[in-house]
């Protein structure tokens, strides 16, 4: 399959470099509130020198000027909230990664899948993240040139999927990629690879002519699970960004968290998946949030979920509904919730 090439947009991203974009995020959130015309008044300062702000450019550019309930502004911005007590939130690792660990990096949970966590990096630090404690220096599985890892997935023939994660698998480079996946192309059992990213959406100059070369070359078939909350999230950019992935042969889908003031409306949760759709992405999951530490204020109840859920149901066509569900520890796979 031969790439199409890329968009004027892409072009105009993949011209300044997608290194320079990523390197340019704003990381002070007092700057932030003032790209917004928002008061500092708004930050909480605990919460960012607990778990340091971090979001690109274009994505900022995607917020609603002086709006300090702004969906996408909420999921970024350190609150004094977050420091407060919330009972059930008291968790650091609230999906049992650390007791899935089989090798460095590796994570098994669920029969014939392993999720790699490829790195900490990421180019966004979304405030209820379930990995905002996770101990990247010590569990990547780039910190040790992959042999860890290999020798982990070679010797279990009953992984048939692999799941790149992190942090995000996209902030690498694209030759570190390569070398991974080459290394995997001598595991003969492994028949499907899954990449787990929000940088198709809030970073798309990621998905550059050299990012979609590596894609093509890949011998399995490719699903790529992005992460976007609210339909404000995409943007023309991204749009293209999608286009150009699909056109790679890679199914696109999109799993979200529900987030209290931010996407907790039947309104909001169908233009996602409106939204979505006309991008080329189907509805996957729809998280309910889990119990991290510091991300206490998202929380919706089920009651609230359920309902939702339902609602969203009866107005959509079943194909652009997620099926909503929660993880819990040491269970066989994502907890489907019914009212």
């Amino acid at each position: 399959m031969i790439p199409a090439p890329l968009t004027p947009l892409r072009e105009l991203g993949a011209a300044r470099g997608w290194q320079a974009a990523y390197r340019d995020a704003v990381s002070d959130p007092f700057e932030l509130l003032d790209l917004l015309g928002l008061p500092h008044s708004l930050l909480g300062p605990a919460a960012h020198a607990q778990f340091p702000t971090r979001v690109p450019r274009s994505f900022v550019a995607r917020m609603r000027p002086g709006d300090a309930n702004d969906p996408l502004l909420l999921q970024v911005l350190p609150l004094q909230s977050e420091m407060d007590s919330v009972p059930g939130f008291d968790l650091l690792d609230p999906v049992g990664d650390s007791l899935a660990k089989s090798a460095t990096g590796v994570i098994q949970k669920y029969r014939g899948r392993a999720l790699l966590i490829t790195t900490g990096a990421c180019a966004i630090h979304c405030r209820y993240c379930f990995r905002r404690h996770f101990p990247y220096a010590e569990e990547s599985a780039a910190g040790g040139q992959w042999a860890d890892t290999l020798q982990a997935l070679q010797a279990d023939d009953s992984i048939d999927e692999v799941i790149l994660s992190g942090g995000d698998p996209l902030s690498l480079s694209t030759r570190k990629l390569r070398e991974l996946t080459e290394g995997l192309r001598r595991i003969p059992h492994i028949r499907r690879l899954r990449i787990h990213s929000r940088l198709p959406v809030t970073l798309p100059e990621r998905i550059d002519e050299e990012l979609i070369a590596w894609l093509v070359e890949l011998p399995w078939p490719v699903t790529m699970v992005i992460h976007a909350n609210h339909a404000n999230e995409f943007d023309s950019q991204v749009d293209h960004a999608m286009r150009d992935l699909r056109a790679t042969g890679v199914t696109l889908l999109n799993q979200a968290v529900l987030l209290k003031g931010i996407n907790d409306s039947v309104n909001a949760l169908r233009d996602l998946s409106e939204r979505g759709f006309r991008a080329g992405v189907l509805p996957y999951y729809l998280h309910v949030l889990d119990k991290v530490q510091g991300a206490g204020h998202f929380a919706v109840t089920d009651q609230q979920a359920i309902a939702l859920h339902q609602e969203l149901a009866a107005q959509l066509s079943g194909y652009l509904v997620p099926k909503l569900v929660r993880e819990i520890q040491g269970h066989p796979g994502k907890t489907p919730i019914h009212g």
